[in-house]
């Protein structure tokens, strides 16, 4: 774990470095549909085990949004934050989804720190995350996620 604060100078320090990995998350068929359900995406690709098997990914595959959603428990493993009173997600920038993740499959994120910026009381971290299914090389999803750490 790296210990990340409210101030942009100590962290320059770390710009362009990876920070670690988190823990490997297994994502199930009811988490899927959970997600599925909450945000109306009812494509049979995520919610319907018997039709996808003859799909195109030969089952159920991960919603990328879901993926995505993972990103504050990737954060909370990754960096611990100290003299931060409130973390507010900013926002996303360049997301790819580059592989599909099957129903069940082990993931976990890589995070680097491509940029620190201060910020009216707080500092802003842009932070790469690269996901990764468990026994494949290329990346699941990719995105720039962009974090305020306030005093």
């Amino acid at each position: 774990m790296v210990v990340v604060g409210t101030e942009a100078e100590p962290l320059r320090a770390l710009v362009g470095r990876h920070l670690g990995f988190s823990d490997w998350m297994s994502v199930d068929q009811e988490q899927v549909d959970r997600f599925a359900a909450a945000t109306g995406d009812q494509q049979w690709i995520h919610v319907d085990p018997k039709r996808a098997a003859d799909g195109p990914f030969g089952g159920t595959v991960v919603h990328g949004f879901l993926i995505l959603a993972l990103t504050s428990r990737v954060l909370e493993q990754v960096l611990v934050c100290e003299g931060v009173r409130l973390k507010v997600n900013y926002g996303c920038d360049r997301i790819r989804f580059l592989t599909p993740v099957p129903v069940g499959s082990r993931i976990r994120a890589g995070v680097t720190l491509r940029g620190v910026q201060p910020i009216r009381d707080g500092v802003q971290l842009a932070l790469l995350l690269t996901y990764q299914v468990e026994g494949t090389r290329v990346p699941a999803c990719v995105a720039q996620v962009l974090v305020h750490n306030y005093a």
